[in-house]
This record gives C-alpha cells, sequence and structure tokens, in this order.
C-alpha cells in the first residue's frame, strides 16, 4: 500500500488505515445515522454542557468541496492542514 505520485492510495485504503490505527470510525450520514456519539457524550448534553464533537466532511469532488467551503466559513479558517 504505497502512497506515491505514480501509485496513489484510493478512499478505501485511505480510510481504512485511520480506522484500523484508531484515528477515525467509518463514514456514516449524520441525517440518516446521526451523530455518532457515546453514551457519556450523549448525558453531557442532555445535562446541559456543549462537548464538543469534530467532524470530518467527506466530498463527491472537487465541486461540492468547493461549495461547502464557501457556505461554511470554518471549514477555511480551521484548516491548517492545508499542503
Amino acid at each position: 500500500m504505497a502512497d506515491t505520485p505514480e501509485n496513489p492510495i484510493d478512499f478505501d485504503e485511505w480510510i481504512a488505515i485511520g480506522i484500523s490505527k484508531g484515528w477515525c470510525g467509518p463514514p456514516v450520514c449524520y441525517t440518516h445515522d446521526g451523530l455518532p456519539t457515546t453514551a457519556a457524550e450523549d448525558e453531557e448534553f442532555e445535562d446541559g454542557s456543549d462537548p464538543c464533537m469534530h467532524i470530518i466532511r467527506l466530498y463527491e469532488d472537487g465541486a461540492h468541496q468547493q461549495a461547502v467551503a464557501d457556505n461554511h466559513s470554518p471549514t477555511t479558517w480551521r484548516n491548517h492542514y492545508k499542503a
């Protein structure tokens, strides 16, 4: 699984690495599946606290990525990972 310009990894390989390393879970749909939380986070929220839930948005293509950035300013100003 070499990630080189000549042999880049695809999305399935990339996400599998993240899941196997414990860095993330599988992609889910917030609208249909709900926000993936722990029971403790649910209880904290119900008790009036405001736990942060960090989300990584998946894009259909470059145009979709730009449309989200144009409509959601934190997508731009929180991105300190730019190559």
